[in-house]
């Protein structure tokens, strides 16, 4: 059911609406843009170290394909569910797909999610401008010699006044594809900041790079390889977003959403992979955990990195926030699903309201708790839930009950209809629409197909089972250590 106002209903209006009330859309480059920036972020940082823990360049690659594998199988399937569903949001989807219990899950654990990666996010920002200052201001960290910095660099401050001045400004807006301009930005800063890991290597050999190649560690095991997932998928995660940007985009047939997803994971796993790559190839197994703190700070090629990858994080946010609006949204007129369309200005009171309440919890809490590593460790394990076991889900759900093609409104009716959508996935078993489909060699290779995506999807449910609990089990062996 489509939502009255904000971000509960569709970006864009429905095929067939008016044309007074059509929009352009959401163009192709400027989806893949907004995935590109919803995966790069903080996990860009650590691949270098992910690389070092899986015990060199081969093991981590060979993990990063089979994730792939996954992170694009629940790409598709999100799409697609999203146009049986004729839902605009991630959460909409699950809910309509699976059933109320399990929608009423994924919107608990969405806004959780969402909300600990915006206070990470902050956190990483203020670090980076931290680190921006004492390279302009030294305190000691770089000079040894303690030093009572300037009140204007202290970090409360300067997070505080980008949060007011730049981020707020970002996060208002209620459609998705205001934030491709800023995306194209904060996509190129996380490319600039590969480019700085590559040079460094060539460059600077003598001071940085390892006088010999770094050994894969001997005390690697399937153990260190398999602890590395959940960091990989914490870098490659954009599925919360997914959804959104879908519907906001001007061609939503499903051949083309999945050439949209394939592109930007390719380009995803083409920077994750040289800037991990390069970064362990210079220095090894000691490679700190944000890459960037093993260079030293006052070179000016890496002053400007840790300035543009905070415009790279910066960029991020605002569609967090936008997703969060969305859920928070949900939860609230969840018992009036059937309420009238509000007002144009009412809507937008509300829109800011939400989104000056989001960030002063997420400031307030980056500002005064020291150290969030643990809960970004529990971050990767519960973004399993949006990558793995949620998508897995639809994909039983959706094959087991339905026949499969986009909801097409005849009348006052609602059908699904198989031919319509490009690339469809085969109809459910006993749906080939003939009388007597068991007798047809098609409907029982679609039966066998359907069997084959209900396995698959299991198989997605029991992988993110997986790396949720691997996750949550380090995060804590790490708080009792």
């Amino acid at each position: 059911m489509e939502r009255a106002a904000g971000e509960g209903r569709p970006l864009l209006p429905a095929a067939g609406g008016s044309a007074g009330l059509s929009s352009p859309g959401l163009s192709s480059a400027g989806a893949v843009f907004i995935l590109l920036k919803s995966a790069l972020g903080a996990g860009l940082l650590s691949f270098p170290w992910a690389f070092g823990r899986a015990g060199g360049a081969v093991p981590a690659l060979l993990v990063e394909l089979g994730s792939l594998v996954f992170l694009v199988s629940g790409l598709a399937v999100l799409g697609y569910a999203a146009a049986l569903s004729a839902q605009p949001t991630y959460q909409g989807v699950v809910r309509a797909v699976c059933g109320a219990a399990v929608g009423k899950l994924c919107e608990v654990c969405f806004l959780l999610n969402l909300f600990m990666i915006s206070v990470a996010l902050l956190r990483v920002v203020g670090d980076q401008l931290e680190k921006l200052c004492d390279s302009l201001y030294p305190n000691g960290t770089l000079s040894g010699v303690p030093q009572l910095p300037p009140w204007y660099v202290d970090q409360r401050f300067t997070l505080s006044a980008l949060c007011v001045l730049v981020i707020f400004p970002l996060s208002v807006p209620r459609e998705i594809g205001f934030q491709k301009y800023s995306s194209i930005l904060g996509t190129l800063a996380a490319c600039y900041l590969t480019l700085v890991v590559i040079l460094q290597y060539y460059l600077q050999a003598e001071s940085l790079r390892l006088t010999e190649p770094p050994q894969p560690s001997r005390s690697s095991s399937w153990t260190s390889i398999f602890s590395v997932i959940p960091t990989i998928c914490f870098g490659f995660q954009c599925h919360e977003a997914c959804v959104a940007i879908y519907s906001s985009m001007r061609n939503q047939s499903f051949s083309h959403w999945v050439t949209v997803s394939v592109l930007s994971m390719l380009i995803c796993l083409l920077i994750y992979s040289l800037t991990g790559l390069y970064g362990y190839l210079t220095f090894g197994e000691t490679v700190a955990s944000d890459v960037l703190m093993s260079y030293p700070g006052n070179d000016p090629l890496v002053i400007v990195a840790r300035l543009l990858f905070g415009v790279s994080i910066v960029t991020i946010y605002p569609i967090v926030v936008l997703l969060g609006r969305s859920v928070v949204k949900d939860l609230w007129a969840a018992p009036k699903r059937g309420a009238v369309a509000v007002s144009e200005a009412h809507e937008r009171r509300g829109r800011v309201a939400l989104t000056v309440t989001w960030m002063a919890a997420t400031l307030g809490i980056a500002l005064f708790v020291p150290d969030i590593g643990k809960v970004i460790e529990l971050i990767g394990g519960i973004s399993a839930f949006f990558i793995f076991i949620f998508p897995g889900l639809c994909l039983v759900c959706v094959t087991a009950t339905r026949s499969l093609g986009p909801r097409k409104k005849r009348g006052d009716d609602t059908s699904w209809d198989n031919g319509d959508c490009e690339g469809t996935v085969p109809a459910c078993p006993g749906q080939s629409g003939k009388e007597h489909g068991a007798e047809d060699p098609a409907a029982e290779q679609q039966q066998g197909l359907g069997a084959a995506l209900i396995a698959w999807g299991v198989l997605s449910v029991l992988g993110g089972a997986f790396v949720c609990g691997q996750s949550a089990a380090l995060a804590v062996l790490g708080l009792l250590h």
